[in-house]
């Protein structure tokens, strides 16, 4: 005799909860040295969800990729995620290069993860990552939320164009 099997349904995924005129183009990113990937999934599938079009570049991103990607995308807002510990540094980095190319300066960016391998002078590279271009610094342990609510104070300029 077969055992009985209760199967339980998935549920649909949920309907985006923005109208297409009130989604953002988000490019998401990482730096050149970290090669973790379960945090821009997270992020992906949340903005996704929250009816955000997202182009994630994985991990390992080289600051010109960086640069010639939102170049060709503009998106609404470049999210960078780090969780090696050295966010600082590749932060830093890819701040510089986007703010020193004009097709890219006024794209608004944000920062957020593990920024440094210890809790010391977490104050000074925030101050050193805004100063660098980033329009915001989020630490780890920041509420999604904070994300979602900088993505609704955004105006959207590229909805007539897919970010991928």
């Amino acid at each position: 005799m077969s055992p009985t099997r209760t199967v339980t349904p998935y549920p649909l995924r949920p309907a985006p909860v923005r109208k297409a005129a009130e989604s953002r183009r988000v490019l998401l990113t990482t730096g050149s040295s970290d090669a973790h990937t379960w945090n821009l999934v997270h992020l992906q599938l949340l903005l996704e969800e929250h009816g955000h079009s997202v182009l994630n570049l994985g991990p390992c991103v080289p600051e010109q990729l960086l640069v010639d990607t939102a170049t060709l995308t503009r998106p609404d807002l470049v999210v960078f995620s780090s969780v090696n510990g050295h966010g600082h540094l590749d932060g830093l980095r890819a701040a510089r290069a986007m703010r020193s190319e004009r097709a890219t300066r006024g794209i608004p960016m944000v920062i957020g993860g593990l920024l440094g391998i210890s809790p010391e002078g977490a104050e000074k590279r925030a101050a050193e990552l805004l100063a660098a271009g980033f329009d915001q610094v989020h630490p780890d342990g920041t509420d999604p939320a904070v994300l979602l609510a900088r993505l609704a104070d955004l105006p959207a300029t590229c909805t007539e164009r897919a970010a991928a």
